[in-house]
């Protein structure tokens, strides 16, 4: 919640007149808990929490990196749960969906998956001091709530906003991501020199333009945005 972006739209969203949550998930940024202990349902079960005790009526969610993962997978909870309604957007930046088995498990050395399999796998962050930690729990986890392999929808515009030098995120997940959302109204926003992080003021402004055309796609009922933003790890927001 202390990064450039969730800094940024805050002062964007207090110069629209709009509320705005942000928050990190535990083992993250500001939050207690420890990562290691940290899996996809756990995080995806905090920011339902949050969602339901901290906001009412229409939303825009906006998550980057995992955040962008968790931002789809509120959608469909939501959904499911007959609240689906509530949400009137989703941007989503860098997206690392299915990343412990797409951008993790899969492109793993042999010598990684064993690590993995006996309890965790941690390599050096690009984007912290401390490691990233992956987790046999994480990765199992995370196999319960993978969405490539189908149709994905948010029943409401979906932007993209993904850098084409990005190293955690290559740019070609993203165009499947864009593959999957055949039933909603898509936009992917390519950036030729964008990197994972995305926080330039020229990457910043791209993001708000993203959020002023849904703000004009919902102009019908109030609403609040929401980053589902992250504090550390390669495939996470910072």
């Amino acid at each position: 919640m202390d990064s450039t972006k969730a800094s940024a739209l805050e002062g964007e969203a207090e110069r629209l007149g709009l509320a705005l949550l942000r928050f990190d998930y535990s083992g993250h940024g500001r939050s207690s808990g420890r990562l290691e202990n940290g899996t996809i349902s756990l995080w995806l079960e905090e920011a339902l929490a949050l969602f339901r005790a901290e906001t009412k009526g229409p939303q825009i969610a906006i998550g980057s990196s995992m955040g962008g993962y968790l931002a789809l997978l509120l959608a469909r909870a939501l959904r499911e749960a007959g609240e689906g309604g509530r949400l009137k957007g989703v941007i989503l930046i860098a997206p690392a969906v299915d990343f412990t088995e797409a951008l993790i498990w899969e492109p793993a050395p042999a010598a990684a998956r064993r690590a993995i399999m006996e309890g965790a796998w941690r390599p050096p962050s690009a984007y912290s001091d401390e490691p990233d930690c992956f987790t046999r729990a994480l990765i199992e986890d995370g196999r319960k709530h993978l969405l490539l392999g189908g149709v994905i929808r948010t029943h409401c515009p979906v932007a993209i906003l993904q850098g084409m030098r990005d190293e955690a995120v290559p740019y070609g997940h993203a165009l499947k991501l864009m593959e999957r959302l055949a039933g909603d109204p898509a936009t992917l926003t390519l950036i030729k020199d964008g990197d994972h992080r995305l926080s330039r003021p020229q990457d910043l402004e791209l993001l708000f333009d993203s959020l002023k055309r849904m703000i004009e796609h919902a102009a019908e009922a109030p609403f609040t945005p929401i980053p589902l933003q992250t504090g550390t790890g390669s495939h996470h927001a910072s």
